[in-house]
């Protein structure tokens, strides 16, 4: 039988530095019945330079054996208020991970893993990666911090707007109330995934399963 990896980029959120600084950062959402994974569902949030960071580790990684597809390109005049930006941006990473997730020398890299399953930081994600941490990959995997969402095989189309800035700098002000005009909420879903919530990076003293 074959297995399932279905992965998806949705919900942009404006996350403020401070009163001049703002970023934007995407939920990862994964449903999964393959044996790669141990956590078979998961809710992470992501932004861009960390799907940067991503693709650099994992062509690294791989010694130059798998052709890595491109992100969606880095573009200077990325604005928080062009909502068609923000969803050409999510489609262009989405179909980033679909394509790394159908090669088997990828989905063995922990890396990766750490990046879909939990919600460390880059410095802590390659710290984890490199056994200098005091937890192991499946135990940061396993007490990630999950939140309840839908999902809704419209929902690359039909989704809460945001918008982003490569220069972390935009009127954060104003970005928020087109946020509020722009969000469609769907009355039905074709499905519904209940996840239990913690704190995003609690500390890892669980204990997990098997890698």
């Amino acid at each position: 039988m074959q297995q399932v990896i279905s992965v998806w980029v949705r919900d942009p959120r404006i996350q403020k530095n401070d009163f001049w600084h703002a970023y934007i950062d995407y939920e990862i959402c994964l449903h999964t019945d393959s044996v790669c994974f141990t956590k078979k569902i998961s809710s992470v949030r992501r932004r861009y330079s960390e799907f940067v960071w991503l693709r650099q580790k994992l062509q690294a990684n791989s010694l130059l054996m798998v052709q890595l597809p491109e992100l969606p390109p880095k573009n200077p005049f990325f604005s928080l208020n062009n909502a068609q930006q923000i969803s050409e941006r999510m489609k262009g990473l989405q179909w980033f991970l679909e394509q790394i997730l159908c090669s088997p020398l990828l989905l063995s890299d922990s890396c990766l893993h750490l990046f879909l399953q939990s919600q460390l930081s880059v410095p802590k994600m390659e710290a984890c990666a490199a056994g200098r941490t005091h937890y192991s990959v499946a135990q940061a995997v396993q007490c990630c911090g999950l939140r309840r969402f839908h999902f809704d095989e419209d929902s690359q189309k039909d989704f809460s707007m945001s918008c982003d800035s490569d220069s972390d700098r935009q009127e954060c002000r104003h970005a928020e109330s087109q946020i509020k005009d722009l969000a469609i909420n769907k009355a039905e879903s074709t499905a519904s995934l209940d996840l239990i919530g913690t704190s995003p990076e609690e500390t890892l003293s669980c204990s997990s399963g098997p890698t």
